[in-house]
């Protein structure tokens, strides 16, 4: 271990001027190989030299929307132009201005414009950006750092991930980035960004990698690298580098609560990017895998009722009809612990696993079910492009209801109540009061299809499956609510 500036003063002879001066100049030289250890123990990088090697290909894009008749209750001005300019002042800024209940003229309406990033992936001149980036956009251009301008076309776009990808026409000697892989990532590594925040070209921002694999409320299929890499607005679309000078990711979103910056950004993984640009290059749209489940996450009380050591999976909640998982003997109350042999921990991660995967190739999941694992192949379908609408339950008349311990009344289901919520049997709550009912959140008017890992089809098999529950052990309950399906846990 070298020693401190102290310790070797404190062991340095002074004998005359010309040692004086050589120890000098061995302490500079030692102190200049401690300080550099230090930096390096530290694990400080330099970026100067990756930011010289990869900003040619880093661009600059602007976008100009012509204003578009959003519609209003009126159909328009009741005056032409020339007939406005015969009005007094007064009245020709009404009905030319924005407030105007007609919409105002065109004169009033001027373009839209935004600014934002974007980077270059191959010489013929492609480039990948953010969808809400060039968003109903009808220019695009796209300027490079030696101040060359293109007009780029939108090929496509993915809003699903929020991915774009621009064609620059007529451009020659493009530079472009090396594009690396995602999944190589690890918590705790460097990263730097560069960008145009606030139309700021070229800025470079750095931190590290803060989480992988994050799934936001609007973004199930993307995996979401964190990092603390400062983005602010004009910075979506631009790359994410690591010290290899690789883009590891497309900077995206940001979590903010004054609409700037406050230290957790997320960008789109560069695997998932390249795949959605492949698909948008060569077929013009995105196909991505569908299983057709819905699925929550395993709290501890689910766990435990399942008979898991720990909280882990995916919980399937609904299976719907005619979907691939179906038709590959996936059931509700499943719970997915695998996904091609890639551990699902939490329920987040199972949908980008799935989209990720071909259409029409088979993927094998190992599922607990009874208390037992067990696999299953099944054929991944395409994710269809808009949802099914599902339809509230029904009410219907009371006709015998049933009291339990649980504090529920309950009665049958008739034909279209079954019909309208989309199961094939259940019963009704048509009243919750205090019980183990209430505290799980079992409310009136949800549809009771599974107790305890057993299917409830009638009221008798209601009654079967609560006389049979155990005391002072969680137990799962699987309700239709509103068309969806949910498992609760109620502690009798």
């Amino acid at each position: 271990m070298p020693r401190s500036n102290t310790e070797v003063a404190r062991l340095a002879p002074v004998r005359s001027a010309g040692h004086y001066w050589a120890t000098l100049l061995m302490l500079s030289v030692m102190v200049s190989v401690f300080w550099s250890q230090s930096l390096a123990a530290r694990g400080l990088p330099d970026f100067t030299e990756l930011v010289e090697e990869n900003s040619s290909a880093v661009v600059n894009i602007s976008t100009t929307s012509e204003p578009r008749n959003q519609g209003s209750r009126f159909q328009g001005s009741p005056f032409d132009e020339r007939q406005l300019e015969q009005l007094p002042p007064f009245l020709q800024e009404f009905f030319r201005g924005p407030q105007s209940p007609f919409g105002g003229s065109p004169r009033s309406q001027q373009p839209q414009r935004s600014m934002g990033s974007g980077f270059i992936v191959s010489t013929d001149g492609y480039v990948l950006t953010n969808n809400h980036v060039v968003e109903g956009a009808d220019e695009v251009i796209v300027r490079l750092n030696d101040r060359r301008e293109f007009q780029a076309t939108i090929v496509g776009t993915d809003p699903r991930s929020d991915m774009a990808v621009l064609k620059i026409e007529n451009g020659e000697d493009l530079p472009v980035v090396k594009v690396g892989r995602s999944r190589d990532l690890k918590v705790g590594e460097w990263v730097f960004a560069i960008g145009s925040p606030f139309g700021f070209d070229y800025t470079v921002t750095a931190g590290i990698v803060s989480a992988l694999g994050r799934s936001l409320p609007s973004e199930n299929y993307v995996p979401f690298i964190q990092t603390d890499v400062a983005i602010n607005p004009g910075n979506s679309g631009g790359p994410l580098f690591n010290l290899d000078g690789e883009v590891v990711g497309i900077n995206s979103q940001i979590y903010t609560r004054s609409g700037g910056f406050m230290g957790v950004s997320f960008a789109i993984p560069i695997d998932d990017a390249m795949n959605v640009f492949n698909q948008i290059r060569d077929k013009g749209s995105v196909a991505r895998g569908w299983l057709g489940v819905l699925i929550q996450e395993v709290n501890r009380d689910l766990a435990e009722s399942f008979g898991l050591k720990r909280p882990r999976g995916a919980l399937i909640a609904e299976v719907m009809q005619g979907s691939p998982a179906e038709k590959g003997g996936l059931e509700s109350g499943d719970i997915v612990l695998e996904y091609n042999s890639e551990p699902v921990q939490l329920s987040s991660d199972l949908p980008p696993l799935v989209g990720r995967t071909p259409v029409g190739e088979s993927a094998r999941l190992t599922v607990l079910r009874g208390g037992r694992e067990i696999e299953l192949d099944v054929i991944i379908g395409r994710l269809p492009e808009d949802g099914d609408d599902s339809s509230d339950p029904v009410v219907g008349e009371n006709n015998a209801p049933s009291q339990d311990p649980l504090g529920l009344a309950v009665e049958s289901l008739t034909p279209e109540q079954a019909s309208a919520a989309g199961v094939q049997g259940g019963v009704l709550v048509t009243r919750v009061g205090q019980g183990p009912a209430a505290e799980a959140g079992i409310r009136s008017r949800d549809i009771i299809t599974e107790i305890n890992r057993e299917q409830v089809r009638s009221v008798e098999d209601f009654r079967n499956a609560t006389r049979k529950l155990p005391s002072n052990r969680a137990v799962s309950v699987r309700i239709v609510r509103q068309g969806r399906a949910i498992y609760l846990v109620m502690k009798p």
